[in-house]
């Protein structure tokens, strides 16, 4: 039998800076208190239709409660219950739903769902709206189903000199809710020399809870040696705060879902190490950093505070009656 040896601690007591906010937003939390208060309230089958929020370790914990994802509304049997993401659907999902005769729990976030009104509203008014996001990306593949004639999607400030619009005074930018703030804001500006006419949303669409967190990340990078964001890779807004703290001056920045992802290599020469979470990392999975950090030595922990978050959002209508 082959016994692992205990990890080495560091030379010396090193320091770990935790940011706050991190972890869970206000959509991600009513989303997946959706799930488990459906399959509380219905019991199973309980379908969900994506992925309920972009963290490995929540759908795993969501799936073990009875949850059963798909990725294509045909795949939930007729007359069953489905539950929409937390980034949205298109119209023709709720249409297929409704052919179907499928109850629907609609848990997209009320930020995302501010977006892909100001969409309908644009197009209403005849509006060639530019959408900064990533291809494939579900909440894009909502937002864009909304207004398909009108919506052309802008992902990144090198497609810009390429765009054609029907109506130069008449062009207006929106935006996925979890990209990063800076490159958002290049791709802005990159719009409105192209089209000095560009109309800007009321507000920003990125959303409170992810600029917040890129703000955090910047702190730290500014004061660590390593950055930690825990999170999933198919999750925008935890790769795009690596990018961040990579941009911000971060000598080395690394995505990982679970603490045993950590290469020990990383901690080399490290003092402090930043530690963050992704918007749908849930805090457990930050505990056993700390506790993996601790281990090599890290026991030293600061939070740095950059914004207090106190943002509700109430559950989905649909749970407050008998779907059944």
């Amino acid at each position: 039998m082959t016994i692992t040896p205990p990890p080495k601690p560091a030379s010396q007591p090193g320091r770990v800076l935790l940011a706050s906010p991190r972890g869970w937003c206000a959509g991600v939390d009513r989303a997946v208190l959706a799930v488990e208060k459906a399959l509380e309230q219905y019991g199973t089958p309980i379908y969900v239709r994506h992925e309920i929020v972009h963290n490995k370790y929540v759908v795993q914990s969501l799936q073990k409660k009875g949850a059963i994802f798909v990725e294509q509304t045909d795949e939930v049997p007729e007359g069953a219950i489905v539950l929409f993401s937390a980034h949205g659907v298109a119209p023709t999902v709720h249409a297929e739903a409704a052919e179907r005769r499928l109850a629907t729990i609609d848990a997209t976030c009320p930020l995302v769902t501010k977006v892909h009104r100001e969409a309908v509203r644009y197009a209403a008014q005849d509006y060639h709206i530019l959408l900064i996001g990533h291809e494939g990306h579900e909440e894009v593949i909502g937002t864009s189903g909304e207004a398909p004639d009108h919506i052309t999607l802008v992902d990144g400030p090198d497609n810009v000199a390429d765009l054609c619009v029907r109506d130069e005074s008449k062009v207006v930018w929106l935006s996925q809710t979890t990209l990063s703030v800076d490159e958002t804001m290049e791709t802005v500006n990159a719009l409105k020399n192209r089209f000095p006419n560009l109309t800007s949303p009321p507000s920003d669409d990125i959303c409170y809870a992810t600029q917040n967190r890129q703000t955090a990340v910047k702190k730290l990078a500014e004061n660590t040696e390593l950055v930690i964001v825990v999170g999933s890779k198919n999750s925008s807004n935890s790769v795009r705060m690596v990018e961040v703290a990579r941009n911000t001056g971060a000598p080395a920045a690394h995505l990982v879902d679970f603490a045993h992802e950590i290469d020990e290599t990383w901690l080399e020469g490290v003092t402090t190490v930043g530690l963050t979470s992704g918007a749908s990392a849930p805090d457990v999975l930050v505990d056993d950093v700390l506790e993996w950090l601790a281990e090599r030595g890290y026991s030293d922990v600061e939070t740095v505070t950059t914004a207090d978050e106190s943002i509700a959002f109430a559950l989905p209508h649909e749970l407050r009656r008998n779907l059944r």
